[in-house]
């Protein structure tokens, strides 16, 4: 079988890329931006046709899409997510190949969920940031272009080659400069926001189930279960051993704090994620179940402070959960590792650091 792959040298295409070359029956052939990919093309700017003449000469059985863009304002996000999306799609349905496309869609094309509810396929899309509609966009593309085609919906990617700039690699590297330096607690911001943590392995097998089978339409991809942050932390502590304090932070920025993922920001009321609080704790560590607050101090003193809710950086809110029993029925998916383990290998990364 020959597999083109888009975007092989992204976090997630370097596993989908490493599990089919596991597969003696893929020939796979990269194409990307990149030195190192076999083909350089940017499908941002290259044309539908140079694409397509492209197809017809390897003639791929299966294009995986794992190109694009998590970071950048929403013009750029559009050219490397939907603009991207719409030249594969165009360029397939010129080609003589005939191919199935899998495109790699996220969870964050869902935007928020009521808190212990699990989102499933046919839930109406409601993204609360450019890079939830830059995706939703590129998605519908996928869907209305009469292709032989699935979309994944990846819920929250964890594991090795985390990028430091997401919410688990900033995590590890304050826990990596907090030893560094000897310290004996962590603040954090955002513990109670809860996510759907899939390791990139899986998802990179759930890709490999994708390109094989007949399946359609959009299937999600995680584990089914939600985890605090806060829990994480802790594992992360456990695994890194840091014998330290954790303890819970808000900035006072609120939507306006934008992407920082909220570690080490602002100047708030902590809660301890690990034990005691100091200060406002108590009330702090009051509020609802899966929406992140702190009471910051008004001119008019403490008595008039007010909850601020944690804006997560994926534009989700407090809580995403998936609904993974079509990724089962359809795929014969189902995730193998934990949490724990994929908390370790970012820690491992991280460590090295040090």
């Amino acid at each position: 079988m020959r597999v083109l792959l888009l975007g092989a040298s992204g976090y997630l295409g370097r596993f989908v890329a490493d599990r089919l070359l596991a597969d003696p029956a893929v020939q796979l052939t990269a194409l990307g931006r990149d030195d190192d990919a076999d083909v350089r093309f940017d499908l941002a700017t290259g044309s539908p046709g140079a694409l397509t003449r492209f197809l017809d000469a390897v003639h791929p059985g299966v294009v995986v899409n794992c190109a694009g863009a998590t970071r950048g304002g929403a013009r750029e996000l559009t050219r490397q997510n939907t603009v991207s999306t719409a030249t594969v799609c165009e360029s397939l349905r010129r080609s003589t190949c005939d191919a199935r496309l899998v495109h790699i869609g996220c969870a964050a094309e869902y935007g928020p969920s009521q808190t212990g509810s699990s989102t499933g396929e046919a839930a109406a899309p409601r993204p609360g940031g450019p890079y939830g509609v830059s995706k939703l966009a590129a998605t519908e593309l996928v869907l209305a272009s009469g292709l032989d085609a699935v979309v994944l919906r990846v819920f929250s990617p964890a594991g090795p080659s985390t990028p430091a700039g997401s919410p688990l690699g900033r995590l590890a590297d304050g826990m990596r400069r907090a030893m560094q330096q000897g310290e004996t607690e962590l603040r954090l911001a955002g513990l109670s926001v809860q996510r759907d943590f899939v390791d990139v392995r899986d998802v990179a097998r759930a890709v490999h189930a994708a390109s094989l089978s007949a399946a359609q339409g959009v299937i999600n991809i995680g584990t089914g279960r939600a985890v605090r942050l806060r829990d994480a932390a802790s594992v992360l502590a456990r695994v890194a051993g840091f014998g330290g304090a954790l303890y819970e932070l808000e900035a006072s920025g609120g939507p306006g704090t934008g992407g920082s993922g909220g570690l080490n920001s602002g100047s708030a009321a902590v809660t301890s994620a690990t034990g005691g609080a100091p200060g406002q704790a108590a009330a702090a560590s009051a509020s609802p179940a899966g929406t992140a607050t702190a009471h910051v101090p008004s001119p008019a003193g403490p008595s008039s402070a007010a909850p601020v809710p944690y804006h997560y950086p994926d534009g989700c809110g407090s809580w995403q959960q998936a609904d993974v029993r079509t990724a089962r029925d359809r795929l014969g998916w189902r995730p193998r590792i934990g949490l724990e383990e994929s908390l370790a290998d970012i820690w491992m990364e991280a460590a090295c650091r040090i």
